[in-house]
């Protein structure tokens, strides 16, 4: 279609140029932080004096962080177990739904991510320990799950606004019950946003830091807890390698993500 038109160089270059100094800003304290995770001082450095594993070796002989690590990806994979059902079936009724009715849903699905985090944690905190809930994994788990709910069905909810609802209209005139239709029609459709919304969910839910510092205690301290009370109470330069390990999980999924997208879109 703008084939009869010549292509801008500068401009293009210009947007080239804007764009790699942008990712470059953003990335910065990323790379920095991995180049001080090698550090083999005492204390965070940059740059660092000496290259060393040293670090990186103390985590992995520390049952605290082990312990903290084991906690957080239990917690995480807990999450998306309870997040992303309720969040794909709200998605889904609330497409069924009529304009005004679909409105008052998202709008109340969506409140936790415009609620400040705080808030949700000391409203958490005050009910929960009435109710004996207070450090438990199961606290943790419904807490960390308000908060993966607004992502779960922000996705799910674009996935659904391109959905073609007539197969599940025909499915059901043929006789279908409900479980089938979401076996044979559904499901196959929609396994790619499943996959990233429970993707999504599990890094909200590995990050999460706020109703961490008021739900979680002893043996069910958090990674994100624990690296926060390290920088309170002292500079653990095991902050840096965490926060490596983290980034480069983070990097991964991004990266598995857009390879599956691009495999889903050459269909």
């Amino acid at each position: 279609m703008n084939d009869g038109f010549p292509l801008n160089r500068p401009l293009r270059v210009l947007s080239w140029a804007f764009a790699v100094l942008t990712t470059c800003f953003l990335a910065a304290p990323s790379f920095i932080v991995i180049l001080m995770s090698f550090s083999g001082s005492d204390f965070l450095e940059l740059p660092p004096r000496t290259l060393s594993l040293r670090w990186y070796e103390a985590f992995l002989s520390s049952e605290r962080w082990l312990g903290a690590a084991a906690t957080s990806f239990l917690l995480a994979g807990l999450v998306v177990m309870v997040a992303v059902p309720v969040g794909v079936l709200s998605a889904y009724g609330a497409m069924k739904m009529s304009l005004r009715w679909r409105s008052l849903v998202q709008a109340f699905m969506l409140l936790p991510a415009v609620v400040p985090a705080i808030l949700i944690a000391v409203g958490l905190f005050f009910f929960y320990s009435r109710i004996g809930l207070v450090g438990t994994l199961t606290g943790l788990v419904f807490g960390h799950a308000v908060l993966a709910l607004p992502v779960v069905f922000l996705v799910m909810s674009a996935a659904f606004a391109s959905f073609d609802f007539d197969q599940v209209r025909a499915a059901q005139s043929l006789g279908a019950g409900e479980v089938t239709v979401w076996r044979i029609i559904i499901l196959p459709q929609m396994v790619y946003n499943i996959l990233v919304s429970s993707l999504l969910a599990f890094l909200t839910s590995l990050d999460e830091v706020v109703i961490a510092m008021l739900l979680s205690v002893g043996r069910r301290t958090t990674m994100p807890k624990l690296m926060f009370t390290s920088l309170r109470d002292q500079i653990d330069p095991i902050i840096a390698v965490v926060s490596t390990l983290l980034l480069v999980l983070a990097a991964v999924v991004v990266i598995v993500l857009q390879l599956r997208g691009n495999a889903v879109r050459k269909r």
